[in-house]
């Protein structure tokens, strides 16, 4: 998003997109976000064609209750796309941990390891075509009849590398739609594209230099010196990611389409509950909406609740990356959201309370120390 090359490639998308008849316009923006994936691996648009595929043709099955087994195509695709995923995101990952207890239970087994490049944006195409799935099946939505407007949404350029993760009740009827050339849309875009160029470029890439020089040298520098990199990163990966969510946000506009908001102020967040509610909302609400509710949610008692939630932040800390360090920040984040609703449980303070004066302050400082 802030190369040149970009900035080139998104202006003449633009000029041809307003200049086209309306039935042409989804098919060359879908060109054009197969080429942008492209320029950093051609083979592998053949993956994210194949994702694309499989719950779109399965979703329709779903929907039309092929041989009457609704939850049969779920699952299939369901399967398929997470064993995509697995093997390039997490095979290496598992096969290490399998080593690893064969050799502490005294059994010697070489599991050969992958030498395979990761696909950028796997896990965002991913999770946003299995959401796609799971409307169908709940019968949220009606399945997509038109293959290029599916494509369309699971590919769409501007948020198709980190996001925001679209719903395909926001999306696909925007695609259905005519979009005027409006000036309008121009200015209300290019500010917040500007202002996440901003807040990558000279903020998070800036704050980058503190952060790895003490980081890479650890035994040159003091305590003190860590927690400043330590703060100094928070905000480094905050305006990095709501960053580029900006300048999806903004680019979307600039075509006429509307994405929902990714980040709403994280760190001033009085309890972790109420950081997950701004911080990265599309994955937040996606694992909330797709995976936590499937498991219980809050209606099999408080054990199964706290139980569910951290089974859930779990699964999302390892959706971050494949090693150790992520399982254990979504565990710990899953317990502190446990805690806190049992804390919230103990002390009768109804869902979505805020706290004030300096119980909020108090709330914000111990949250963003727990982040960090």
């Amino acid at each position: 998003f802030n190369s040149l090359s970009y900035l080139i490639f998104l202006v003449l998308n633009i000029v041809v997109y307003y200049l086209l008849p309306g039935r042409f316009r989804n098919l060359q923006l879908l060109a054009a976000s197969y080429y942008f994936y492209m320029c950093w691996n051609p083979k592998y648009a053949l993956l994210m064609l194949f994702s694309t595929a499989v719950t779109y043709f399965c979703s329709l099955f779903v929907q039309r209750s092929v041989w009457g087994k609704r939850r049969f195509w779920l699952v299939l695709s369901l399967l398929l796309n997470l064993a995509i995923l697995f093997f390039f995101k997490y095979y290496n990952f598992a096969s290490n941990v399998v080593t690893r207890a064969l050799s502490f239970a005294g059994l010697q087994m070489d599991i050969p390891f992958l030498d395979v490049l990761l696909p950028v944006g796997i896990s965002f195409y991913t999770f946003q075509a299995l959401g796609y799935t799971i409307d169908v099946y709940r019968k949220d939505i009606e399945a997509e009849k038109s293959f290029i407007d599916y494509a369309l949404f699971v590919s769409f350029f501007p948020q198709l590398v980190a996001g925001p993760i679209e719903r395909s009740g926001n999306i696909l009827h925007q695609l259905k739609e005519y979009h005027p050339f409006r000036f309008d849309n121009i200015k209300e875009g290019i500010l917040p594209a500007l202002w996440g160029l901003f807040k990558k470029v000279v903020v998070a890439d800036n704050l980058a230099v503190i952060v790895n020089q003490v980081y890479n040298s650890p035994k040159e520098h003091t305590g003190a010196e860590f927690l400043v990199a330590t703060a100094a990163f928070a905000f480094q990966i905050y305006c990095d990611f709501s960053g580029y969510s900006d300048m999806a946000i903004g680019i979307a506009l600039l075509l006429g389409f509307h994405f929902n908001l990714n980040f709403n102020s994280p760190y001033k967040s009085a309890s972790i509950t109420e950081f997950w509610r701004r911080w990265h909302i599309s994955l937040s609400s996606w694992l909330r909406d797709y995976l936590y509710i499937s498991l219980g949610g809050n209606r099999k008692g408080k054990f199964r609740q706290y139980l569910n939630l951290i089974i859930t932040m779990f699964l999302g800390g390892l959706w971050h990356g494949a090693s150790w360090n992520f399982v254990l920040w979504g565990t710990f984040h899953g317990v502190a959201l446990a805690l806190h609703k049992m804390w919230m449980t103990i002390t009768g303070r109804k869902k979505g309370e805020q706290s004030h004066g300096w119980r909020r302050v108090f709330g914000v400082v111990i949250t963003f120390h727990f982040v960090c």
